[in-house]
């Protein structure tokens, strides 16, 4: 079951507002009374706690809702962009303001464009799938109308094949060091040049095909090209699914609580 932090903050959120407006209604004027004729009153200790937790649980709400949300990255499938153990910032409003838990659009603003890194919530790859609305990241390759080609990992968008520019083999460390010895090329996005990682060789089952994106929706693949189920495999997502535009790495550490060591030259690192 996905943990669903949103839902639990606004219910928080609601029920400190509603216990602290309740008594500031109905409650704390008389006991004001009492206290002001000598009577010794004593606060309710749910009251005090409603009060002071309301605006802090109200402001992060606010700001992990319409400004940015901080998000772990799960996998390797963004390499080498982004690592497991990865800590980064999502910016919110980008591609329009949604009401928290609902997600519902109330103001447009933007919409992602090719070669975005976007969180997405997982549209499931068949019916009753376990991991749909689980959060994903991936890059846009294909926005509403685009006709995509991908053979053998090389991307085509609208008859225009992008260019790819080998760089050497990949060396990491960390988390990183699962690929090492994948084969590293520039991938040429039109204004938004980036690294891909995939498996040195050719002899490897790659999904190929060509897909048309529906309106309203979008193609997204991982980095690291041959370790990621993305768009190819399960399909497109929904504009409604969009969390935001990945930012900025923050922290990156990796075990349990971080127990494992701490990479410090990855924070601060804007995500292209």
């Amino acid at each position: 079951m996905k943990f669903d932090f949103a839902l639990i903050l606004t219910a928080l959120s609601a029920l400190t507002g509603l216990i602290w407006l309740v008594d500031a209604l109905f409650f704390a004027k008389p006991r004001r009374l009492m206290a002001r004729e000598g009577e010794e009153v004593v606060e309710p200790v749910i009251v005090d706690y409603a009060r002071s937790l309301f605006p802090v649980l109200f402001f992060v709400l606010v700001l992990r809702s319409f400004v940015a949300e901080p998000f772990r990255i799960p996998s390797n499938s963004m390499m080498s962009t982004l690592l497991t153990g990865d800590f980064i910032l999502v910016n919110k409003y980008d591609y329009g303001i949604r009401l928290p838990v609902l997600n519902n659009k109330v103001v447009a603003i933007g919409a992602p464009k090719r070669g975005d890194v976007v969180v997405f919530r997982f549209p499931g790859a068949f019916e009753g799938d376990p991991t749909k609305g689980v959060d994903y990241i991936k890059r846009v390759i294909g926005v509403p109308g685009d006709e995509v080609t991908v053979k053998d990992n090389r991307v085509t968008v609208n008859g225009k094949a992008w260019a790819y520019t080998p760089i050497g083999t990949y060396v990491g460390s960390g988390a990183g060091m699962a690929m090492n010895g994948a084969d590293q090329l520039t991938e040429h996005l039109p204004g938004r040049d980036h690294v891909i990682l995939q498996f040195p060789g050719d002899g490897y089952e790659r999904r190929n095909g060509t897909w048309t994106v529906p309106p309203g929706h979008y193609f997204v693949m991982g980095d690291n090209r041959d370790n990621s189920a993305d768009s190819r495999y399960w399909g497109f997502v929904p504009e409604e699914n969009l969390v935001g535009r990945a930012m900025v790495i923050w922290l990156n550490c990796e075990g349990w609580g971080c127990t494992d060591g701490f990479d410090y030259s990855r924070i601060g690192d804007t995500i292209r």
